[in-house]
């Protein structure tokens, strides 16, 4: 039985040697573990009021988003009111077209009047420049 207590003894201090600092691990871990938790739950609180506070900020700026929409959609109709007299308008131009095309036919009309005179004009430059040289070299002016 001596024996028996003794060898138990032997047993029961090599398991303390091993049980006593695991233990003491566990507990470090633990509380390492319960630190982790409890920041990462401050973490998530601190994220709560930020999504929070910028879900309002978006909010606002919807809103703002959905009034301008409406101002959009009031200018385009103004638009196209626009655009259907401007159509009404350039129906009305089209008679003034073909009496355009005429003004431009008469333009180049004249345009070519115009050329043929300046040639003749310097055609004639030409022929009573050479005489009147000569009779300007006999008169004592």
């Amino acid at each position: 039985m001596d024996r028996l207590s003794q060898a138990f003894e032997n047993s029961a201090r090599r398991w303390e040697l091993i049980v006593y600092p695991s233990l003491f691990a566990f507990i470090i871990l633990a509380a390492y573990g319960f630190y982790l938790v409890f920041s990462l739950a401050k973490d998530v609180h601190y994220l709560a009021i930020s999504v929070d506070s910028n879900m309002t900020v978006l909010a606002s700026n919807m809103q703002s988003i959905s009034d301008n929409m409406g101002q959009i959609s009031s200018n385009v109709r103004t638009m196209a009111v626009g655009v259907d007299s401007m159509a009404r308008d350039v129906s009305v131009l089209e008679p003034m077209l073909t009496t355009m095309q005429g003004m431009d036919q008469s333009m180049q009309s004249m345009t070519y009047t115009t050329a043929n005179m300046r040639d003749d004009l310097g055609l004639m430059n030409r022929n009573i420049g050479r005489p009147m040289h000569f009779i300007n070299t006999f008169m004592p002016w």
